[in-house]
C-alpha cells in the first residue's frame, strides 16, 4: 500500500477544489461540480465560497447561473442539507436522499397537527398558489388564509422537490425565499430517471472524485449513509479505486485511480497560502476525520457540538485560527490566532481579511485581532455562525 506525503495531500485537494492560484476559474458551473456542490444552509456560504475560488467573482454572477439561467439548484443533499448542485446532479440528489427525507416526513406531518389527508390538500392549495411566479412564505400564508407553520410546510414540499428555492427578495445575506412549483422551474427533469441504488453510487463517485483520499468514515460522514451501506457502494466501485496511506495520519483511504497522475505531479508551494474560508465552506465540511488539517486540541474552536464548521483561517493547509465578520456602520473583519503563526503570514491573513472585507461590504473594513475566544462546544446552537462576537 503506497504511502502519501501529506503536504502533497493537502495541495492536491486545495487544487481540486480551486483553491490555489493556479486552479481559480472563472466558470462557476465547472467550480461547482468539481467541488461536490455548494453548501447553502447559510444564504451567504455560497457567494464567500466561489469569491475564494473564482476569478473576478461578482455577486450578481451566482445569481445569473442560479435563479435567472436556472443552471444550478438549490435543493437537499449530503446529510439531507441544503446544496447548491448542477442541474444535472439534481435528479441523482433526489432520488440518493429520498428515503433519508421519507423516513422524517411522517413524523413531522403529525408534529405540525396534520393528517395525510389534510397535507394533501395543503399541497395543492400551495401549488395553485405558487403556480406561474414565485411566492414568499408570507405571501403564500396571506393567501391561504390559515394558522399555520408555512414555513415547515413549504420546506417540507422542497424536500419532496413539489416546490424548489427561488432568489431571496431582500439579497444574498437573506434565507427569506421565493417558492416555485419545481416542474415548472425545471421542467425537462424527470426524477425517477436514476434508481435509488444508482444515484447514490453516482453520489459516492461523486464525492471521491471532489475530496478523496477519504476514508469509510469521511464518506458516511458527508453523505449521511450508514457505513454498511457506504462498504456497499465501495464494493461496486472497486476497480476505480485505489487504496493508500497518509504519513501521520491514521487510517485506511482511497481514492479513485484516475487521480493518482494527478496527485503525483501536484506542486506543494513554497509560499504560504491563506484562506478564510466561510463557515459551512464545502472544504470544511468534507472530512470527519480531519486531523489533515487541524490539530485535536483546536477543534472546538472549529466545529460545534453537531458538526458545523465556523469561518476558518487555513495557511499552508492546516487551520490557524478563526475569522469573522461584522455588518455595522464601520464594517469589522476580526480575527483570531490559534497561535503564533510569524509576521509574514499575519500580514497575507490581514491583506486577505481586507479582500474579503472589499467583497462583503464594498469598503474597506477596519481589521481587529482578538487574543482569545469562547470554543463552540461551550456556545449555544448557532455560536459557529458568528464565532467571535465576544471580541
Amino acid at each position: 500500500m503506497a504511502t502519501l506525503d501529506l503536504d502533497r495531500t493537502n495541495a492536491f485537494v486545495l487544487h481540486k477544489h480551486h483553491l490555489t492560484e493556479d486552479s481559480r476559474a472563472d466558470d462557476l458551473l465547472q467550480i461547482v461540480r468539481d467541488i461536490g456542490g455548494l453548501h447553502a444552509t447559510l444564504s451567504t456560504t455560497p457567494y464567500l465560497s466561489l469569491f475564494l475560488r473564482s476569478i473576478n467573482f461578482k455577486m450578481e454572477d451566482l445569481d445569473n447561473v442560479l435563479y435567472t439561467r436556472r443552471l444550478l439548484g438549490k435543493v437537499r443533499y449530503a446529510r439531507k442539507t441544503v446544496y447548491i448542485l448542477p442541474k444535472e446532479r439534481v435528479t441523482t440528489a433526489y432520488s440518493a436522499m429520498k428515503a433519508l427525507l421519507l423516513a422524517r416526513f411522517e413524523v413531522y406531518i403529525q408534529h405540525l397537527g396534520l393528517t395525510q389527508g389534510e397535507y394533501e390538500e395543503l399541497i395543492q392549495a400551495v401549488l395553485d398558489i405558487v403556480k406561474g411566479c414565485g411566492k414568499t412564505t408570507k405571501e403564500i400564508k396571506t393567501k391561504l388564509k390559515r394558522d399555520l407553520n408555512v414555513s415547515a410546510i413549504v420546506n417540507l414540499m422542497c424536500d419532496q422537490d413539489l416546490l424548489i428555492r427561488g432568489k431571496p427578495k431582500t439579497g444574498w445575506k437573506s434565507n427569506l425565499h421565493t417558492y416555485y412549483p419545481f416542474n415548472e422551474y425545471f421542467p425537462d427533469l424527470d426524477l425517477s430517471e436514476i434508481k435509488e441504488l444508482n444515484a447514490k453510487e453516482q453520489m459516492v463517485h461523486q464525492y471521491l472524485s471532489s475530496y478523496g483520499p477519504v476514508t469509510i468514515t469521511d464518506i458516511s460522514w458527508w453523505t449521511g449513509f450508514p457505513k454498511g451501506e457506504v462498504k456497499r457502494i465501495l464494493g461496486v466501485l472497486k476497480n476505480d479505486l485505489i487504496s493508500l496511506e497518509i504519513s501521520g495520519i491514521s487510517g485506511a483511504h482511497m481514492m479513485l485511480s484516475s487521480d493518482n497522475e494527478s496527485l503525483n505531479s501536484v506542486e506543494v508551494s513554497k509560499k504560504p497560502r491563506v484562506h478564510l474560508l466561510p463557515a459551512l465552506d464545502p472544504y470544511l465540511m468534507g472530512f470527519k476525520d480531519r486531523q489533515r488539517f487541524l490539530d485535536d486540541a483546536h477543534s472546538a474552536w472549529i466545529y460545534d457540538r453537531t458538526g458545523n464548521a465556523t469561518n476558518a483561517i487555513l495557511a499552508d493547509g492546516r487551520i490557524h485560527g478563526v475569522w469573522d465578520w461584522v455588518d455595522q456602520k464601520e464594517p469589522e473583519i476580526k480575527f483570531h490566532l490559534f497561535e503564533n503563526t510569524g509576521t509574514d503570514t499575519k500580514k497575507i491573513i490581514t491583506s486577505k481579511a481586507i479582500q474579503m472585507g472589499h467583497f462583503i461590504f464594498d469598503k474597506e473594513p477596519q481589521i481587529k485581532e482578538c487574543g482569545s475566544m469562547i470554543p463552540l462546544s461551550q456556545r449555544t446552537m448557532g455560536g459557529f455562525m458568528s464565532p467571535l462576537k465576544d471580541c
